[in-house]
């Protein structure tokens, strides 16, 4: 084992090796896993599956040593210190006899590094395995108890002001627990806060008798009695010696351990150290916390010199030897050092073993800075700097740590995984500062992901809006971030006069630029969506910049932490550039549009070719400036400027699967009226379905988007003839979906195919994947299932490379369905199991949610309904924080808790269900799926007693496909039992009037059965 993650795609492979790792190095035996891993529901050949298990489990791990089988059972062949879990308990152990014993630094280490090993809950990966609601209820208590005794080591220490917030959210979590009311009711008491301290106790008092019937514990009482008293003990911090004099905050740190650890190595391997980035990102606070940390293992001294006031240059020496003189209350030299200049006396103050010298806020005297600094490192080879700037010193030797705004969280990310983000964390930190009755949960993550995301985790910008909830609501906050530099003003009153407010700390750093630079950054913020140097030398430049100093000026702006370069793409933070929009002159928007306008036809054409990733690759890079660019178009009323705009995008749009865009700017521009293009008018009106063929020149995908909804007998040949073969292969692919759709699987069959051919021929994946979606469901309903499966799988591979989320998922949900279908029910859990790790690894919270849609299908058909309707329901929960139509979440939850309700022959739960979810189907499903939805219907009028109704039924479902399908083992089930029920002969006449129905009058009556 190198710490190399490995991929586990089974459920029951993770719940064998997490229960192994349980016992780890110590063999457990046979019977007991066959218990722990399948409890009640075990087979009769469950050794067999076991040994199975353990094989795919080796195979998995790379060897066959990695599981061993011993006299006393199987064993997982590692220390008990390399699992985390027995890790943590260790430390936890340890941790708790250093605090028994009053070596609290001791024990605070210990336990800090115990509960770091902790990634999310326990065992959340298995927690449907029969083990494991015993060891996660085990893990849980042993973790909050580690994290009572880190704060009550914590407290001892005199840090009582930064485990305020940790307090307050693990009572929240623990709110009976008396230990952590205790804590609370100390930290607060420490801090000064006696009535807050008292409203803990009240609170633990009445939720103890509310929920326990209990009155509060001796212990908690007599710290009631010692406040009331004034009797609490108030811990005292350790107080830094003259030479360790550093800035004390009244808030914790979070957020930067990675960079506090980054910080460490550089300072070891390099003399001069410059932490360097944006205003507000935290420079000065990162280097009092890593000299504050290495105080312990140093023994020279470590002095702190702030800048920021020093106005001239020429004061800088003066300034640094006065606040070192300070630190020690009288002047420190000899009677001839004082009569040298400053950098000698300077000189020698610091000339001492291991000395460190911060210089803070160094950017406005940067060339004096670099200037002190290289004599001082050259005259003195113990000495080391740090220095806090918007740019590098520049001196040689020098070490770089750029530091960035914290990470924020992905798009619709629940409160858990919100929490994982540094962003996050210090907003709910200092908001608890701001409101003690802040909790993230799931009525208030929406609001804090939008805040943390629009303001780049900027940690001056968080604290700042944090500061603002002690008058608004998080909801009102966020509603308020156009206007931020109006908002963001609630600064603490002793913080630097720049720090105060957001917009005080960007004209800082803007004063410190000079013309050339200005003038580019205002010019940068034209592009939303950042620009490449192509795009900056042909947009931003004139005769007050030429274009060869663009690179040269980027390059400066790079280095005072005003644009963020990664890649080939030049950008400035949300704020930033907002700050630099209010200074753009006019005429460059009109530049910017036509340069992006030029760009997107030029794209346009590659994508339908080989070419297509680059240019989807491209189109997506530059889609926020596109769409830039065309709401100033439309914001002009300039409709031939928005109307090839839209043209050049809407291919784009419809592969991407962005149908909002598509929908939205289509209707803008046909909004514009007269003014818009007679052939741009004609063509956007017949792609919403009217017929004008004159049109279809305007566009070459129109052929298909109109065929798609045109029921025509004619042969796609005969009227669209043309000499492109991806408007030939359109055509054909049209043609047989319309045919499809209409239940006629077999007249498309060599269209289908042919089509394929021609998209292969010109390199479209798109038109591939579709092809071979409509090749995989006609083998799929023959029963052709490894033919099927092998189809889908092709088209996954090609999805992926497209990495368009519809159709990734499309194919995947394919492959899974298939699979369940055939009968390898459990190869399908790991299917939709791991295309939903991926799609929340990725952030495609979308993808995720259909996933569990097959994932409730796939549980229904192994026969666990229980685990089909915890499926829904954690559907339910993830489609309310998606932008889902409020009719099709309902729609899409009552198709599937329709199915469940059938299968567990619920008649009331399903003939409740079944309106909605058929008109779901009719609203948003295709042929398949509605006839899938008749079946469902037959399944439901059995079970109330009408098999003729049932049989005419299941025959309509033909009509609908346009063939029948017995692979869904409930349907299947449901032919037998109608067999049984009307005699083979009725059975069969009765079915073949319903499938002999004319399509139309079928979906009627499917429609009409509906009602309540």
């Amino acid at each position: 084992m190198d710490g190399t993650p490995i991929e586990l795609s089974g459920a029951r492979l993770r719940m064998l090796l997490a229960r192994l790792a349980l016992d780890a190095g110590h063999p457990v035996p046979a019977e007991a896993l066959i218990s722990d891993l399948w409890g009640e529901e075990a087979r009769v050949d469950a050794a067999g599956a076991l040994h199975s298990l353990v094989a795919r489990l080796r195979r998995a791990l790379g060897t066959p040593a990695t599981v061993e089988l011993t006299p006393g059972g199987y064993r997982l062949p590692v220390p008990a210190g390399d699992v985390d879990v027995h890790r943590f308990e260790g430390l936890a152990g340890q941790g708790r006899r250093e605090l028994a014993a009053g070596r609290c630094r001791e024990a605070s280490a210990l336990l800090s590094e115990g509960l770091s090993l902790w990634r999310g809950g326990a065992l959340t990966d298995v927690r449907e395995a029969p083990f494991a609601r015993k060891a996660v209820v085990r893990l849980d208590e042993l973790r909050a108890a580690a994290e009572e005794d880190r704060f009550d080591a914590e407290l001892r220490l005199g840090r009582y002001a930064e485990v305020l917030a940790g307090l307050q959210s693990a009572a929240a979590a623990h709110p009976l627990s008396e230990r952590l009311a205790e804590l609370r009711m100390r930290a607060l008491g420490a801090a000064g806060r006696q009535s807050d301290a008292l409203a803990v106790f009240e609170a633990a008092r009445h939720a103890l008798a509310e929920e326990l019937g209990v009155d509060p514990s001796p212990s908690l009482r007599r710290a009631h009695l010692a406040l009331l008293r004034g009797e609490f003990e108030r811990p005292v911090a350790h107080i830094a010696s003259a030479s360790r004099r550093l800035p004390a905050w009244l808030t914790g740190f979070v957020g930067r351990d990675a960079e506090l650890a980054q910080l460490g190595r550089l300072v070891t391997g390099s003399r001069l150290v410059s932490i360097v980035g944006p205003g507000g990102s935290g420079k000065t606070r990162l280097a009092v916390e890593m000299a504050d940390a290495a105080a312990a293992d140093r023994h020279g001294p470590c002095w702190f010199v702030p800048l920021a006031e020093v106005a001239r240059p020429q004061d800088l020496a003066d300034s640094v030897l006065g606040t070192l003189s300070s630190a020690f209350g009288r002047f420190y030299g000899s009677v001839q050092s004082q009569q040298s200049g400053p950098v000698d006396r300077l000189v020698e103050l610091l000339d001492v073993d291991d000395a460190m010298l911060i210089l803070d806020n160094c950017e406005h005297l940067i060339g004096a800075v670099a200037e002190l600094a290289g004599t001082l490192l050259q005259r003195l080879p113990h000495l080391r700097i740090i220095t806090t700037s918007r740019e590098p010193v520049a001196v040689d030797g020098e070490a770089l740590l750029r530091l960035q705004p914290l990470a924020v969280p992905a798009l619709g990310a629940n409160a858990v995984e919100a929490l994982a983000s540094p962003a996050v964390r210090l907003f709910t930190d200092r908001a608890a500062y701001a409101r003690d009755d802040f909790v993230l949960d799931e009525t208030t993550v929406t609001a804090v992901v939008e805040i943390c995301r629009r303001l780049d985790g900027l940690p001056l910008a968080l604290e700042l809006a944090a500061a603002r909830l002690r008058a608004m609501s998080v909801e009102q906050v966020a509603e308020r971030l156009d206007d931020r530099f109006r908002l963001l003003t609630s600064g603490s009153r002793i913080a630097l006069p720049r720090q105060r407010t957001l917009l005080a700390t960007l004209e800082w750093s803007w004063e410190l630029l000079d013309a050339a630079e200005r003038t580019l950054a205002s010019r940068l913020s034209v592009f939303p969506g950042g620009a490449t140097l192509a795009a900056l030398e042909a947009i931003c430049t004139d005769e007050t910049l030429p274009a060869e100093e663009v690179l040269y000026v980027l390059s400066s702006l790079i280095e005072k932490s005003i644009v963020q370069h990664s890649g080939q793409r030049y950008r400035m933070l949300e704020s930033v550039r907002a700050f630099a929009a209010a200074r753009l002159e006019a005429g460059i928007a009109d530049r910017f549009s036509a340069y992006y306008l030029a760009l997107a036809e030029e794209q346009e054409p590659l994508l339908r070719t080989r070419a297509q990733l680059e240019a989807i690759a491209q189109l997506d890079s530059e889609h926020h400036n596109l769409v830039r660019a065309l709401r100033t178009a439309l914001a002009a009323s300039d409709a031939p400027t928005a109307a090839r705009f839209v043209r050049a995008l809407l291919w784009y749009w419809g592969i991407r699967g962005m149908t909002t865009q598509f929908s939205t700017y289509l209707d803008a521009v046909l909004d514009l009226g007269d003014a818009v293009p007679e052939d741009a008018r004609a063509a956007f009106t017949a792609v919403r379905l009217v017929d004008k063929d004159k049109t279809l020149g305007f566009h070459p995908a129109l052929p298909l988007l109109r065929m798609v909804h045109l029921v025509s007998q004619a042969p796609p040949e005969e009227k669209y003839r043309s000499p492109d073969p991806w408007i030939r292969a359109s055509a054909l692919w049209a043609h047989d979906f319309v045919l499809t759709e209409r239940g006629d699987l077999a007249t498309g069959t060599h269209s289908r195919h042919e089509a394929l051919r021609g998209f292969e021929e010109v390199g479209d994946r798109w038109g591939i994947i579709l092809c071979l979606l409509a090749i995989g469901r006609d083998h799929a309903t023959r029963g052709e299932f490894a033919e099927a499966i092998a189809v889908f799988e092709r088209a996954a591979v090609i999805s992926a490379e497209l990495n368009t989320e519809e159709l990734v998922f499309h194919t995947r949900s394919a492959v899974a369905r298939t699979r369940a279908r055939s009968g390898d029910l459990e190869g399908a859990r790991d299917d939709v199991v791991a295309s939903m790790r991926q799609a929340r690894l990725r952030g495609q919270r979308r993808m995720e949610a259909e996933m569990l849609y097959n994932l409730a299908y796939v549980f229904a058909q192994l026969g666990d309904l229980e685990a089909a309707d915890r499926a829904l329901d954690q559907l339910e929960t993830l489609l309310h924080r998606l932008p889902f139509p409020d009719e099709l979440r309902r729609d899409l939850l009552a198709a599937g808790r329709l199915y469940n309700r059938l299968a567990e022959g619920a008649v009331a739960g399903a003939r409740e269900q079944l309106p909605r979810a058929l008109r779901g189907t009719f609203t948003f499903g295709n042929s398949a799926t509605i006839a899938v939805h008749a079946e469902c219907v037959a399944r439901l009028l059995m079970l109330e007693g009408e098999p003729e109704r049932a049989a005419e039924t299941l025959g309509m479902s033909e009509a609908i496909r346009g063939r029948s399908q017995d692979t869904d083992k409930f349907v299947a089930r449901l032919r037998i039992e109608l067999g049984r029920t009307l005699g083979a002969a009725g059975y069969r006449e009765i079915y073949r009037r319903g499938a002999a129905l004319p399509r139309q009058d079928a979906l009627e009556r499917i429609a009409a059965l509906a009602a309540p």
